[in-house]
């Protein structure tokens, strides 16, 4: 590319500016900008949609009042408590299991709350009245033990406090919404046995597989009688009874620690836990939202942990008690990769160890060279069996583990970690597309078509749109990741060859992408299966001008439809309204979210509990934010014009590049890039000041040389570990990182 002019970062040419100032850090900086976005219930919660949520990415707890009880509940579920029978597949014979609840049983009813939950804390707190007094509450799933620890203190009246435990038999939740569908074969488990000494009680669900599940509580009471502390812990084992020694060593070494002692290691988690990456916004009830996402996603995950179920860990009344894969699971671990929490990608640990499983679910014939996953599995990647291309039974929606490699491919793009892409992503990839090569057949003009498959949600088509953007992009991935690799793989031909004689997209001048060659989209989707080729994969880019024609027409025609559109079809155009740049459009969608969609503690269902939508509209705002893709970061590339002031710090771009910037008057007054991995540094700055300027930072090795090319972008050469400032020529700006102004809102439930 021709170039504007090249300017080297030597002193004498180049102003060296101070470190950027992050006064969240400061003080009590980080407590407060959260504490101002807490959720509070100044009305009881009646239900799983309405109360507060605690989790550890295992144990789960939530709290209400359930329909015909005058008591508070705290209804308990974990993650990894699951059956592990081989009949029925992943919902019945592996489906997970709920636990039961804990009853905080007061002397009276209870008849009004004041609660309040700290997101920087993870902790709830706050005031329960009932109709004998008054009794204050505190509690929280700890962040490393699995334990929940409540505290109840009698501020005034007669009231006192105990605790009762009602389990819920080990039955496949799906059986309440199909039980014809019931294997045979599939063995009932026993019914639990509970036992209570004092405060101290046992709740044991053996399973007929020969695991056990145990809930194991524990309450004490403090010398001046007026606070009981309730300890319980849960524990699972697959195969024996192992469970009770784990839930016995876990109380054992809790239960001569203070309840402070026990918030010590709990609160340094989550304290370490929000400050890697920092947004804000002056839409507060948006910006609330997104930081409970946050939240959210630790309580529902961690690394070491299963694969995210549809329902996350709180196991409810829901017929989706698995992990699903043709959307689910791909929505869900969106924002982890521009927040750069590792530490939560439990679907990167799950590719790591699931290659058994996904043979299993591969088709005898294809295993020597190929992998497929069917639509749900557990944490062992093992699906019902995967659908054949050209066969109608089962069903072949062959696509999921493609697009499931595209999240992994995206946790590499960010990190730019090399041994997680030799050793997970490009093998794996490789025997997924390998997959479709065996089904690819040519016409008499020489171009590859795909024999019919199941585009999600939708119907099966020849040349279906879902798989082919899936096919597409695992080619070009697959190139690119030989060439970084230094492979000389015998495919890379084919693989080429496919990018060079794949048909094109099948489209009309209409309606835009069909669902495939021989299926329109005739009816309302929620689904955008068919639209892939844009978001997420990029493979058709908006910057030319046909493809964005392209995009435009077909998102008119499906949103245009409506009737099952949910509410990922509304995060989901807002991202896609994020890549032409139209920053209300994308706004006007996530308000439809949130309008619509989203309960008062900012849960979502559809039947049951389906995280991935929430989640995933943290994601389209990180899309109206920071974009990175085709080796280009886009900084504020689509802020609705409303929105003045925006702060970004340390969100993550592809490349593994650290990204703060500032946004003020409407305005870009700065922007601070930090490499990682020394990759190639193309940035669209968007409007700034004035001219561009890049210069070093005081502290920090800088650029070595930069220029910038006709079409706007800066290429600037960033050695890894060094950062550089984007500003207007004459800037001098005030280098802070801090909330911007916005008025509070509070998700939760108000007092009216």
């Amino acid at each position: 590319m021709s170039r504007e002019r090249t300017r080297r970062n030597h002193p004498q040419d180049a102003e060296i500016l101070p470190a950027l100032e992050n006064r969240l850090t400061t003080g009590s900086g980080w407590r407060d900008f959260l504490g101002g976005l807490d959720p509070v219930w100044q009305a009881v919660p009646t239900g799983f949609y309405e109360g507060p949520f605690l989790g550890n990415g295992g144990l789960s707890a939530s709290l209400r009042r359930p329909e015909g009880s005058d008591r508070l509940t705290f209804v308990l579920g974990d993650s990894r408590v699951r059956d592990h029978q081989d009949v029925g597949g992943p919902l019945w014979g592996g489906t997970r299991l709920p636990i039961g609840h804990l009853t905080l049983r007061t002397l009276g009813d209870v008849t009004g709350v004041d609660l309040r939950l700290s997101l920087w804390d993870a902790e709830l707190a706050g005031r329960v009245e009932t109709t004998r007094g008054t009794v204050v509450i505190r509690a929280f799933v700890h962040a490393v033990k699995d334990l929940l620890v409540v505290d109840c203190q009698r501020v005034d009246g007669a009231e006192q406090v105990t605790w009762t435990f009602d389990p819920q038999p080990a039955v496949p939740p799906r059986e309440a919404f199909y039980p014809e569908q019931r294997p045979a074969g599939l063995k009932k488990n026993p019914p639990p046995a509970s036992t209570t000494c004092g405060g101290d009680g046992v709740c044991v669900q053996d399973l007929a597989c020969g695991g056990r599940t145990v809930t194991h509580w524990r309450t004490r009471t403090a010398p001046d009688g007026a606070t009981t502390t309730l300890l319980c812990t849960v524990a699972h084992s697959a195969t024996d009874h192992s469970a009770s020694r784990t839930a016995q060593a876990t109380l054992a070494e809790a239960e001569h620690r203070t309840t402070d002692t026990l918030a010590e290691t709990h609160r340094a988690w989550w304290h370490a836990y929000y400050p890697k990456s920092f947004v804000s916004v002056p839409d507060s009830r948006l910006q609330s939202f997104y930081w409970i996402q946050l939240y959210k996603l630790a309580c529902a995950t961690r690394a070491d942990r299963p694969v995210l179920a549809t329902h996350g860990p709180w196991l409810e009344h829901t017929p989706w008690p698995a992990a699903w894969w043709n959307l689910n699971v791909q929505l869900e671990y969106w924002p982890l990769y521009a927040t750069g929490h590792t530490e939560l990608d439990s679907l990167r640990t799950a590719l790591e160890n699931g290659e058994a499983g996904l043979l299993a679910s591969t088709p005898p014939a294809f295993r020597g060279d190929s992998l497929v996953l069917g639509r749900s599995t557990q944490d062992d990647l093992r699906s019902e069996p995967a659908g054949l291309p050209g066969r109608s039974d089962p069903l072949p929606e062959v696509g999921n583990l493609t697009w499931a490699l595209h999240n992994a491919w995206l946790a590499y793009r960010h990190t730019m970690d090399e041994a997680f892409l030799r050793a997970t992503v490009f093998p794996l990839l490789r025997k997924a597309v390998t997959y479709y090569l065996h089904f690819l057949t040519e016409d008499d003009t020489g171009v590859l078509h795909l024999p019919a498959t199941y585009s999600p949600e939708y119907g099966t088509t020849a040349d279906c749109n879902y798989d082919l953007a899936l096919l597409h992009w695992g080619c070009a991935t697959l190139l690119e990741a030989t060439a970084r690799l230094g492979i000389a793989d015998p495919l890379t031909g084919r693989w080429q060859d496919v990018l060079d004689r794949l048909t094109p997209p099948p489209q009309d001048a209409d309606e835009g992408l069909l669902i495939g060659r021989d299926l329109r989209l005739t009816s309302s989707h929620r689904h955008y299966s068919h639209l892939l080729w844009f978001y997420p994969l990029h493979q058709l880019d908006v910057a030319d001008p046909a493809d964005q024609a392209l995009l435009r027409r077909t998102m008119k025609h499906w949103l245009g439809l409506t009737g099952e559109l949910q509410g990922y079809s509304f995060t989901g155009s807002a991202s896609m309204h994020a890549l032409l740049g139209d920053g209300d459009a994308a706004l006007r969608q996530l308000g439809e979210l949130l309008d619509t969609y989203v309960t008062p503690n900012t849960m979502y269902a559809e039947t049951g509990p389906v995280v991935e939508t929430p989640l995933s509209g943290a994601q389209s705002l990180h899309d109206l934010l920071l974009q990175s893709r085709r080796g280009v970061i886009k900084v504020f590339p689509a802020v609705p014009p409303a929105w003045a002031d925006v702060i970004v710090h340390d969100l993550v771009a592809e490349g593994a590049f650290r990204i703060s910037a500032c946004r003020r008057g409407g305005v870009t007054q700065w922007i601070r890039i930090r490499s990682e991995a020394g990759e190639p540094c193309l940035v669209a700055p968007g409007r700034l000041t004035g001219p561009p300027d890049v210069r070093p930072l005081a502290g920090s090795p800088g650029p070595a040389a930069w220029s910038r090319h006709p079409d706007g972008l800066l290429e600037i050469s960033l050695p890894c570990g060094a950062e550089c400032l984007i500003t207007g020529a004459e800037d001098n700006p005030e280098l802070t990182i801090e909330p911007v102004a916005a008025p509070t809102f509070r998700w939760g439930l108000s007092a009216a």
